[in-house]
């Protein structure tokens, strides 16, 4: 089992208010990766983006940048740098469609003769920051891997965070994970896996990697690295705890309900996950129209609905 565990940046999920609140309720992960910055021509961080660069104090956090612009990402890092971090981490891993259509994420993949010179400046330009990729495994096929592998195995990044789908899979079917045991055996870089872990018994039959990713698993149970590490699952009152700590968070930072109720409609799509026979209750959580009707449903199904042990 892996000894190190991350948490996915996920966004709209995992911002810097749960981030703390699962750090402080959960014991948290070795490192949690925010959702990414989109460095532009602006050369200014979007307040929303400074939000999540200012609030994380005793916790080791990685700022993601997506862009597909070494000029941007450059100026971004050494902004990050100036704020204290001493490492970001390269998006080109989303698989989204309104990213990949601009050449961003997944979407710079398709073009390896771009991704390479937008690495050689980076690196170039920033010798002194740890650079970490987070990466598919191709736009279209898992046959792209190998070359876009041994672009990367040219620059001394810190850790490469391999997802073993391409772009066009999105987080449908089964990861390829036969890509990342050939993947091990043809790099010296530190990697670190992602995908499809969701269950303390996923974590405990992958062995493959010292270092693993947590997205969507993590969010579905919360409490899953401290059960990797041999701790309880999340309780019900951990879990109470940590969503009326978003919800109230939320609340005081959001202006209206609308805007609240969409964050914690997003966030059952996932945390739904820790409870069976939720249908009911869930439906009356899409349908509700004010903070105080979804209170009362979300209420009920954290406290009614059977917790699930793994």
């Amino acid at each position: 089992m892996a000894n190190k565990c991350y948490a996915a940046p996920m966004e709209g999920l995992t911002t810097y208010i749960w981030r703390r609140a699962h750090h402080e309720i959960f014991g948290g992960a070795d490192k949690y990766f925010t959702p990414f910055l989109s460095p532009n021509a602006t050369c200014r961080f979007q307040t929303k983006e400074l939000d999540e660069l200012r609030h994380n104090e005793g916790l080791y956090v990685v700022p993601q940048i997506l862009t597909n612009c070494a000029e941007h990402f450059i100026w971004a890092a050494r902004e990050l740098q100036d704020m204290g971090y001493r490492e970001v981490n390269f998006n080109l891993g989303c698989p989204s469609g309104t990213v990949t259509a601009k050449r961003k994420g997944a979407g710079m993949l398709a073009y390896p003769e771009v991704l390479n010179a937008c690495l050689e400046q980076i690196f170039s330009a920033l010798p002194e920051m740890q650079i970490s990729v987070k990466t598919r495994i191709g736009k279209l096929s898992p046959e792209e891997w190998p070359g876009l592998l041994a672009i990367y195995n040219q620059y001394p990044i810190s850790e490469l965070i391999v997802h073993p789908r391409v772009q066009k899979e999105f987080y449908t079917g089964t990861a390829h994970r036969e890509v990342f045991f050939w993947t091990a055996e043809h790099t010296t870089l530190p990697l670190v896996y992602n995908g499809d872990l969701q269950t303390v018994s996923d974590m405990t039959q992958f062995t493959a990697c010292d270092t693993v990713m947590l997205g969507r698993g993590l969010m579905a149970r919360p409490g899953l690295i401290r059960q990797m590490r041999g701790g309880a699952p999340a309780t019900r009152g951990e879990l109470t705890a940590l969503h009326d700590v978003l919800l109230e968070e939320y609340g005081r930072r959001l202006s209206g309900d609308k805007p609240v109720l969409h964050r914690m409609r997003e966030l059952w799509n996932y945390l739904s996950g820790s409870f069976s026979g939720t249908e009911e209750y869930l439906k009356r959580i899409r349908k509700a129209q004010s903070v105080g009707v979804y209170r009362a449903a979300a209420e009920e199904l954290l406290r009614d609905c059977p917790l699930i042990e793994e």
